[in-house]
């Protein structure tokens, strides 16, 4: 641990030291190697690698699919006071294929989602925490263990089978998770359709033999239950519902409530996006520690990975006069 927190700290180093945006790749045994795009070092890497990448605007290929274990860590997707590097931005998509299990990303704004077996063969374990990405699709049943945790999901989320954790996140909504877990999160959307006896319907979580716990519905329409599903385990969920429930009475329902009155941030100003508080006020603060975000396992705010980050830097333009170059660094470890 002290070895990769060194190689680390060395890797940061010549990041800052450095004109170029660059980015540091950090192998199981601490050898640190530099590149200067996100494409050079997902290719560069070895399996078991981290790519470290600094605050600023990145870009992968259309194209670029990664078929080996690696850990990608950005500096956070959140403005922080403390952070002198910025947020991490990456535009387009990314692939985990075929031999990439294991694999994590944190700490990043992601333009566009993240895609895990598309190639129709098994990714397991894969570790996405601390985004804000367009969001995350499971391609096919054959993908196992994938947790999806603190994170801003923009866009429906789709599964197509497979076991997932989804646990306090701010999303749109989601559909196709079976034998998962779906707990905390906070839903915004309505997009997922189902037809049943009565038509075309709109819920904001759809899965089957799962369990569906203290999660908090909003906008999710129609009048009607916002979950949908077979063989579920559902508990103390809340939303909004002016008939009986379609599944059971173990739930907190906001009828008669505005979200108003619920959540700090206006309605008018609710959505998917850190600018958003989302803690609750008034007598409704009660619920807090029982469903959304903050419950169960909690939400970090400052949506920081864990690792070291810059706080401060002064790099001079030019050598002093016994021809060293005086860097100071100020860095703290993130929670």
């Amino acid at each position: 641990m002290k070895k990769t927190l060194f190689s680390l700290l060395i890797a940061l180093m010549a990041v800052v030291g450095a004109q170029a945006q660059q980015i540091a790749v950090v192998t199981s045994d601490g050898t640190t190697t530099m590149y200067q795009s996100l494409t050079e070092a997902i290719n560069g890497a070895t399996s078991g690698s981290t790519i470290y990448l600094p605050g600023g605007g990145f870009s992968v290929g259309e194209k670029i699919e990664i078929t080996k274990k690696i850990t990608i860590i950005g500096i956070g997707h959140k403005a922080n006071g403390e952070n002198a590097d910025g947020n991490t931005t990456i535009s387009g998509n990314l692939f985990f294929h075929g031999g990439s299990s294991g694999s994590a990303v944190m700490g990043c704004y992601l333009a566009g989602y993240i895609s895990i077996g598309m190639d129709g063969k098994a990714v397991n374990n894969i570790l996405v925490r601390y985004c804000n990405t367009l969001g995350v699709h499971v391609e096919n049943s054959e993908c196992t263990g994938t947790i999806i945790n603190q994170n801003y999901l923009r866009g429906k989320c789709w599964f197509h089978g497979a076991s997932v954790q989804i646990t306090n996140n701010v999303m749109h909504s989601l559909e196709g998770v079976d034998g998962g877990t779906i707990s905390y999160n906070i839903t915004m959307g309505n997009a997922s359709v189902k037809t049943t006896y009565q038509g075309i319907m709109s819920y904001a979580i759809v899965a089957n033999n799962s369990t569906i716990r203290g999660n908090i519905c909003i906008d999710w329409g129609n009048g009607q239950t916002p979950l949908y599903g077979d063989n579920c385990l559902i508990s103390g969920n809340m939303y909004y519902d002016s008939a009986s429930p379609y599944w059971g009475d173990d739930y907190i329902n906001t009828y008669g409530t505005p979200w108003a009155d619920i959540i700090v941030t206006s309605y008018s100003d609710l959505a998917i996006s850190p600018a958003t508080n989302f803690h609750f006020k008034g007598t409704w603060a009660k619920y807090e520690s029982q469903c959304g975000i903050y419950a169960g396992t909690g939400f970090s705010d400052s949506a920081l990975p864990p690792v070291p980050y810059i706080v401060s830097k002064q790099i001079p333009e030019q050598t002093d006069a016994n021809g060293y170059l005086n860097i100071k660094i100020r860095v703290k470890a993130s929670e």
